[in-house]
């Protein structure tokens, strides 16, 4: 049996908000407005998605799965997604990491890495 990687799902408080917020960060397109669900992908027709449903409940501990995301430009990605909402949060790194870890505007956890060595 094949399965193919659809999307994945992220709990929010508001669905609508967080997923033009992370449609912004990624520069992907909105495939889905519904006010408890909301998805975007990297272009209209391929997957896999991300969709945005509501869930109430309050976020409390350090996600258990999260995103990493591997720029031309840590740095300046950083900056950049720094000025759109996302803030930085300690999950406990030591500071000698090549990567830094954001929280997007609803509390969860993504990392951004430096680029690979050539």
């Amino acid at each position: 049996m094949a399965l193919e990687w659809e999307q994945t799902v992220v709990d929010a408080h508001n669905p609508q908000a967080l997923g033009r917020w992370w449609a912004e960060a990624l520069d992907w397109v909105v495939v889905g407005n519904d006010p408890d669900e909301f998805e975007i992908r990297e272009t209209k027709d391929r997957l896999p998605g991300i969709l945005f449903g509501r869930d109430d409940e309050t976020k409390s501990v350090k996600n258990r799965l999260h995103f990493d995301f591997r720029p031309k430009d840590r740095d300046a990605e950083v900056e950049r997604l720094l000025r759109l909402g996302a803030v930085r949060v300690d999950v406990g790194q030591t500071g000698e990491e090549p990567w830094v870890v954001l929280a997007d505007p609803e509390g969860n956890e993504f990392c951004v890495l430096s680029p690979r060595d050539p």
